[in-house]
């Protein structure tokens, strides 16, 4: 064997250097979910940018088919909504984004990042085998040590003509790498497994089994079964929340059910029944005899 000048040696070991996190296998994926008549068209994995959502947007302003999937080994500047940024270890979790154009009237686009969030969680509950929930509109969460952590999220973007999901899961996280106390990983969940490959495969076909109904059903969350899964596994349903809304104002009250546009409705205390569209949910736990809510 050659030996290796000092430089190649010291780049193969930087790329393996955490052996519990190994890179992610292009080559496989593309061999496993790019065939023909699948919804996947493109899958590239990329060792590091800034936001796979960024990238796969601009690749769709250059003509991008549907089905172009952009994944990153690591996520500098992840975005979440209302503009959070995030970042995660290399190879630490998922972070991709997938481009689709809907042949669904436009007012049914808004369903996308719901249901981008029951492919992603019933993917991973049917191959992790974590009980992975869903906080209204587009957190996952898992339980680690009897609580709800926040363990992923989904951003959808609208492009020229078409949509851009992105989804971010922290996989092999451990306790002292999670971004907040209140995030959560697969792995401190119990995961049966944390390897991303198999996981990777498994959501891309779980969206593209939701998405293929959701076309069929011309865009229909109740025909499609969209509505009636997302709501069986939204941990947000039957709690007391409060909405932190647009403009700085704010509405508490029980979480009833989503509505036929995927908006949250809230029964509030004066017995009025309000739909969300957007906001900031915070999930609140009883009060307690001093009567202040308490966020869980």
């Amino acid at each position: 064997m050659t030996p290796q000048p000092p430089g190649n040696r010291d780049k193969d070991a930087g790329r393996w250097s955490d052996l519990g996190r190994p890179p992610l296998n292009a080559t496989a994926l593309r061999r496993a979910l790019v065939r023909p008549g699948s919804l996947w068209t493109s899958l590239d994995v990329v060792p590091a940018t800034g936001s796979t959502n960024t990238d796969l947007a601009e690749r769709a302003s250059k003509g991008a088919a549907e089905g172009a999937v952009l994944v990153a080994e690591e996520q500098s500047a992840g975005r979440g909504r209302l503009d959070r940024t995030w970042s995660a270890p290399p190879r630490s979790g998922l972070f991709f984004s997938v481009y689709l154009t809907p042949r669904v009237p436009a007012a049914r686009w808004g369903w996308l990042p719901l249901l981008a969030g029951v492919a992603t969680a019933t993917a991973l509950t049917h191959t992790a085998g974590v009980d992975t929930a869903l906080k209204w509109p587009n957190d996952l969460l898992v339980t680690v040590e009897g609580a709800e952590r926040k363990a992923g999220g989904i951003l959808a973007e609208r492009t020229d003509g078409g949509v851009v999901v992105g989804i971010g899961l922290n996989v092999t996280l451990t306790a002292d790498e999670l971004p907040v106390p209140t995030a959560g990983s697969l792995a401190l969940a119990g995961a049966r497994t944390t390897d991303r490959d198999p996981l990777l495969r498994a959501v891309l076909r779980s969206l593209e089994h939701w998405y293929g109904e959701w076309q069929t059903a011309d865009g229909d969350p109740d025909a499609s079964g969209l509505q009636a899964t997302y709501a069986a596994g939204c941990a947000t349903l039957g709690r007391e929340v409060r909405a932190e809304l647009p403009g700085d104002t704010s509405l508490t009250g029980e979480a009833v059910a989503i509505d036929g546009d995927g908006r949250l409705v809230l029964a509030t205390g004066e017995g009025v029944q309000q739909p969300v569209g957007a906001g900031d949910i915070i999930h609140l736990r009883a009060t307690g005899g001093d009567g202040a809510e308490r966020p869980e």
